[in-house]
């Protein structure tokens, strides 16, 4: 591997691993803080956050689908390996290229349903119930998991042909 190379896949991965787990990280701490400002108000105040709940589960919903692109990056999806695991070349690359490639339909399916979403939702102004979130941050999450895990997959392309995501991980 030339240090063209090591520096492509140093980027990709701090852009696809690092900032999504301190995204995710961060997220997560928010929400107990949250969770605790509820505890305490509740508990202490005798006046519960009504908010909180899905403030929470919109937090949840952006984490998960920052996670995802870090997943389709380090190639840490679940897969059903049982038979591929044991056939050769060239069959073995053919079968990784049919999966690759719906892979990516799959996501450009997906992108393509969320943006109409989340269009909707920008046209209607459509907000949440308990705190007037505007519907289109949580829906947003979608488009964007999927558009970051495209272009994942795209980046380690060699290694979802090859099913080796260890050879060229830097």
């Amino acid at each position: 591997m030339t240090e063209l190379d090591d520096k492509k896949f140093s980027v990709a991965e701090f852009i696809f691993v690092k900032i999504p787990y301190v995204i995710m990280g961060s997220l997560i701490l928010i929400g107990v803080a949250i969770n605790f400002s509820n505890v305490i108000s509740r508990y202490v105040f005798g006046n519960a956050l009504f908010w909180v709940e899905e403030i929470l589960v919109f937090m949840v919903i952006w984490s998960v689908f920052i996670g995802i692109a870090s997943i389709a990056y380090k190639g840490a999806h679940l897969k059903m390996d049982l038979v591929s695991a044991h056939i050769g070349n060239p069959w073995k690359t053919i079968i990784n290229g049919i999966m690759v490639t719906a892979f990516i339909l799959c996501c450009v399916f997906v992108i393509l349903q969320s943006y109409e979403v989340v269009s909707l939702m920008g046209r209607l102004g459509q907000v949440s119930v308990a705190a007037s979130v505007p519907m289109i941050i949580p829906h947003a999450a979608l488009l964007i998991g999927f558009g970051l895990m495209i272009l994942a997959v795209i980046i380690r392309i060699r290694s979802y042909f090859t099913g080796n995501f260890d050879m060229d991980n830097g």
